[in-house]
């Protein structure tokens, strides 16, 4: 199975990223590849064998999906690994330098969409989380 990275450094505390990439009420808030779509209900049980769930929607309400899984390794403010509920594997390392962090997230491709297409959703999304961290 192919993996795909996606990543950014982001202008704050090690502290401050780990609460915004965490915590449901800011998950709404940066969890989205487009502007035309949005998280509408976040919820996250962040400890080893605890689920996360994001609810995904086009916000003309055309599609929508839940983005599920269950974590396997938390260690805070250091790296997350979780498993979707579809089988593929997604660890993100945390690594604070000089009053930034370098995020870097590894995942499993899935086989019906192209990758380059899964590769830009993922960094749009990552790029969004490090916009509002760094402007909230």
């Amino acid at each position: 199975m192919e993996q795909i990275k996606v990543q950014a450094t982001v202008k704050a505390s090690a502290k401050k990223v780990w609460d915004v990439w965490t915590n449901p009420k800011h998950i709404i808030k940066w969890n989205t590849a487009s502007d035309d779509w949005h998280t509408t209900k976040a919820e996250n049980d962040l400890r080893v064998g605890g689920k996360f769930l994001s609810r995904m929607e086009a916000k003309d309400g055309s599609f929508g999906f839940d983005f599920t899984g269950t974590y396997d390794e938390i260690i805070p403010q250091n790296r997350i690994a979780y498993t979707m509920d579809d089988g593929r594997k997604a660890t993100t390392n945390f690594k604070e330098n000089n009053g930034n962090v370098e995020i870097i997230t590894v995942f499993d491709a899935e086989s019906q969409n192209p990758i380059e297409m899964q590769r830009d959703g993922w960094q749009a999304i990552m790029n969004n989380f490090k916009n509002y961290t760094e402007t909230n």
